[in-house]
């Protein structure tokens, strides 16, 4: 059985999970409608993964016989101040979630549940990835600069690729 202050933490994350899916798709979206069909196609992939990241959170829960309740998500915004920005606006949000996932795993261990501590461990790992994958696509716009997106625009998905072959 999941101890209710875990559960009320594991239930909190389930909206984070969900907001950010819900963020990565309206940078998805805005992306797309500046003709940059790579970094949408990247960040509609970072939704999919978020929104599959919100289900393992649910599923867990319920499994613990929790009762994973489903949030209404805060709107994202729609516009964004350039790719670089944006960019900048992934890695500030990962960097919230890594942080809200640390949270978890002190609750677990204040509250000695070393099952879900060690079922949480798949996510601390997981937010290494993801900001490291945010500050790589940084580093690749820093090297860029001011100058042409378009090949970065057609090679974005490359950098995904090498992410996802390391999971």
């Amino acid at each position: 059985m999941l101890n209710k202050k875990v559960e009320k933490a594991l239930v909190a994350q389930v909206e984070k999970e969900g907001y950010s899916s819900h963020l990565y798709l309206a940078m998805a979206g805005w992306a797309e409608s500046k003709g940059m069909e790579g970094i949408a196609k990247w960040l509609y992939a970072q939704a999919d993964e978020e929104r599959m990241h919100m289900l393992k959170f649910i599923y867990y829960v319920n499994e613990r016989s929790g009762r994973a309740i489903i949030p209404g998500f805060e709107k994202p915004p729609v516009d964004f101040d350039g790719v670089k920005k944006m960019f900048e606006q992934v890695l500030e949000h990962e960097q919230y979630v890594s942080k809200s996932i640390n949270d978890i795993v002190q609750v677990c261990l204040d509250e000695k549940d070393f099952t879900t501590h060690n079922w949480i461990q798949w996510f601390v790992e997981e937010q290494i990835e993801e900001e490291a994958s945010a500050r790589a696509i940084l580093d690749k716009l820093n090297l860029v600069g001011d100058g042409s997106l378009y090949l970065f625009d057609r090679d974005i998905m490359t950098m995904r690729g090498s992410a996802d072959s390391a999971e």
